[in-house]
């Protein structure tokens, strides 16, 4: 594992053929060579457990991702078997990547929508899963879809998709068992992603009370004074009277980031805060779990979409007031339909539960260290998916 990832540099330059497939000519193929469609009706209703197609996590089980309440009223005889070793596809979705291979060791059922087919012996199921994956595979998808106003790519044009095909499978093999590798790494690094959010989650839990909860159930060590409420005008200043919106088309480029509602617009020259800043939406404040409230510390241009606040000298720390801010129910407090607005003076009068000044730096401190590490595995994730696009796009040329 350790020597893939060393590698990886190297083969997102270089052409991956030269490392893993050397003796034997490459030649353009259609599926139709290699495929046959299955999919046998669930004629008798058996129960087999219901699954559907995600274009990011495969054949998925409907019960996890429609907790259950589809299956109620599930008519399991119009649903399809999918053996293990099968594909199954969504034509209406198979564009951004709605295929899957059964590697479950099970056979699954899924909608009498989906097609599902298999593949000759002559190709390594692995192999082609991942040149599915790849960009080559969406342009031949596109040119083979049908339809007006929705594209679908039914069997019979599945079949005339073009794909390299090496007749020597036991490097059909390696390629598959390359690209697993990498899809295996990727997976362990957005395993441990998921891990640390549900980790930070948890500490915020405890660190800030919830509706009529006067105190946070758990404390930093060596703190033991109590927490005061105040309202945000108590002890915060607001700055929104030097914001500045400007049009898309007048916006001069340059590096200063561009700040509206739901975060970074674009990069500017010039600025209308320079310090250290909490911003907090304004308008279009409808999406109460990702609400949108961001720390800043430097030059930046804030539109007129959202407020800018800073804690006051020796009261406030402005990385713990982000947390603070975006740990309180917003809801109540928008107005406004389809787009919330949250009104400045309403934002004002919001209470908080604020410890002492070097209390509150402590948890601002904490949390800003864990959102560098969540960042940095974010960032891990998306050089690995880059780099594996890379090598995709140079071995199904």
């Amino acid at each position: 594992m350790k020597s893939l990832i060393q590698n990886l540099n190297i083969f997102s330059v270089l052409n991956p053929r030269q490392y893993i497939c050397t003796k034997y000519a490459w030649e353009l193929r259609k599926l139709k060579d290699f495929t046959i469609k299955t999919g046998k009706k669930n004629s008798e209703g058996e129960d087999y457990p219901a699954y559907s197609v995600s274009n990011k996590l495969g054949l998925v089980s409907q019960t996890k991702q429609f907790d259950g309440s589809r299956l109620d009223f599930l008519d399991k005889t119009a649903y399809k078997f999918v053996n293990q070793g099968e594909f199954a596809y969504n034509p209406a979705r198979i564009n951004v990547g709605s295929i899957a291979f059964n590697d479950l060791g099970k056979t699954v059922i899924v909608s009498s929508l989906y097609v599902v087919l298999k593949i000759s012996d002559k190709l390594d199921n692995e192999y082609i899963l991942q040149f599915i994956k790849s960009i080559k595979f969406i342009e031949e998808v596109k040119r083979n879809t049908e339809g007006s106003v929705r594209e679908y790519l039914f069997f019979d044009n599945f079949k005339n998709i073009k794909f390299p095909y090496i007749k020597n499978l036991e490097e059909q093999q390696k390629i598959g068992s390359f690209f697993k590798q990498l899809d295996n790494t990727i997976t362990l690094h957005q395993r441990k992603l998921d891990k640390l959010k549900r980790l930070k989650q948890g500490y915020l839990q405890q660190l800030f009370p919830k509706n009529d909860e006067k105190v946070p159930r758990v404390r930093f060590t060596n703190f033991d004074k109590e927490w005061k409420l105040h309202t945000l005008g108590d002890v915060t200043e607001r700055f929104d009277n030097l914001r500045v919106p400007i049009t898309a088309s007048d916006r001069i480029s340059g590096a200063t980031p561009y700040y509206g509602a739901n975060g970074i617009q674009d990069y500017v020259e010039g600025h209308t805060h320079d310090g250290e800043f909490v911003l907090v939406a304004e308008d279009g404040a409808n999406d109460f779990k990702n609400y949108p409230v961001q720390y800043v510390n430097g030059k930046v241009w804030v539109n007129n979409h959202t407020h800018v606040l800073q804690g006051r000298h020796e009261l406030v720390d402005n990385k713990f007031l982000m947390i603070a801010i975006k740990n309180v129910n917003i809801e109540p407090f928008l107005v406004g339909g389809g787009r919330a607005k949250l009104n400045a003076n309403i934002m004002m009068k919001l209470e908080l539960l604020f410890p002492n000044m070097k209390e509150q730096q402590e948890i601002g401190t904490f949390f800003k260290q864990f959102d560098s590490i969540i960042s940095f595995e974010y960032s891990k994730i998306d050089k690995l998916n880059s780099v594996k696009q890379a090598l995709l796009q140079k071995m199904f040329i």
